[in-house]
């Protein structure tokens, strides 16, 4: 066995020679710089392998881009899902600006109508319409007996004359409108300043009132405004703007003049109003004071 293994080993003299000559060669390619005596070699063993190279991988690359592949898919899914959170928030904000702007102007509104008619309003929200209520013509506003509202109080928006309120709960309250048939408010004409009664015809879309003054000789001329001449003490404070008169209509057999005025507000568009309660209320809520600040 042993002389096999000495007959199937080279001698040692040619692997003495063949490390010599790796040595040689080394020496060579180093020392001969940019035109090493080995390149010719080398050109020749790139021109063979080179194309196998190349070959090769070209058809191991489809196999390593796989799991890179995969993590392109799963950080693109995440981009598209978050260019659709942020697609649905851009939405939701676009379809919310009109809102927004149209209660900003509100409440600018009521600023000036508490500094132009010298009286603190709460300002609130209408948060529900009747007829489920036990009047036709009422809405539903969220704040209450804690905001400082109560009974018989005045209703106003940038507008003009919106109601008063019917009934408080402890966040709610309900507020009859100036159209509902019920509704009967004393009103100045004109800068005659005549007075009369202005009587709600209970039609929310058409928003007429009827307007019958006390004198029967006096007639109201067209465009003239009418506004509130109710006292401290009632249901309706002095000199809230009602509306406008559109037409004046004549009763032979009576003798009598019937107007018929065109609020200011619009009863089918009510969102944010304001209540008018006295100096110093105690409320939950920011409070519009007489001179416009809030407290």
């Amino acid at each position: 066995m042993d002389r096999l293994d000495a007959r199937s080993r080279p001698p040692r003299s040619l692997l003495v020679a063949l490390v010599l000559a790796s040595v040689t060669l080394i020496t060579l390619d180093v020392s001969g710089g940019s035109s090493s005596p080995v390149d010719p070699a080398r050109r020749a063993l790139g021109e063979v392998f080179g194309p196998v190279e190349a070959a090769t991988a070209t058809a191991v690359r489809p196999f390593t881009a796989v799991p890179s592949w995969f993590r392109d898919q799963g950080s693109l899914s995440q981009e598209i899902r978050d260019l659709s959170a942020e697609n649905s928030e851009l939405r939701a904000q676009a379809a919310t600006v009109d809102l927004d702007r149209n209660r900003l102007e509100e409440y600018d509104g009521l600023t000036k109508a508490a500094e132009n008619l010298g009286r603190a309003l709460v300002p609130a929200r209408v948060v529900a319409y009747g007829p489920s209520q036990a009047f036709s013509n009422t809405v539903t506003i969220d704040a209450g007996s804690s905001a400082g509202i109560g009974p018989d109080m005045t209703v106003i928006n940038n507008d003009g004359l919106v109601g008063r309120v019917l009934r408080v709960t402890r966040t709610t309250a309900t507020v009859l409108l100036i159209i509902d048939t019920e509704s009967i408010v004393g009103g100045r004409a004109g800068s005659s300043m005549e007075i009369g009664f202005v009587h709600g015809t209970g039609s929310l879309g058409d928003d007429e009132l009827d307007l019958r003054l006390v004198d029967d000789a006096v007639v109201p001329a067209k465009h003239e405004t009418v506004v509130t001449w109710g006292s401290a003490d009632g249901p309706y404070q002095e000199g809230v703007p009602v509306g406008r008169v559109t037409d004046v209509f004549t009763s032979l057999r009576e003798s009598s003049q019937r107007a018929v005025v065109e609020p200011f507000v619009n009863f089918s568009a009510l969102d944010v109003v304001g209540v008018m309660v006295p100096t110093g209320t105690t409320s939950d809520r920011a409070v519009i004071e007489a001179d416009g600040a809030l407290r």
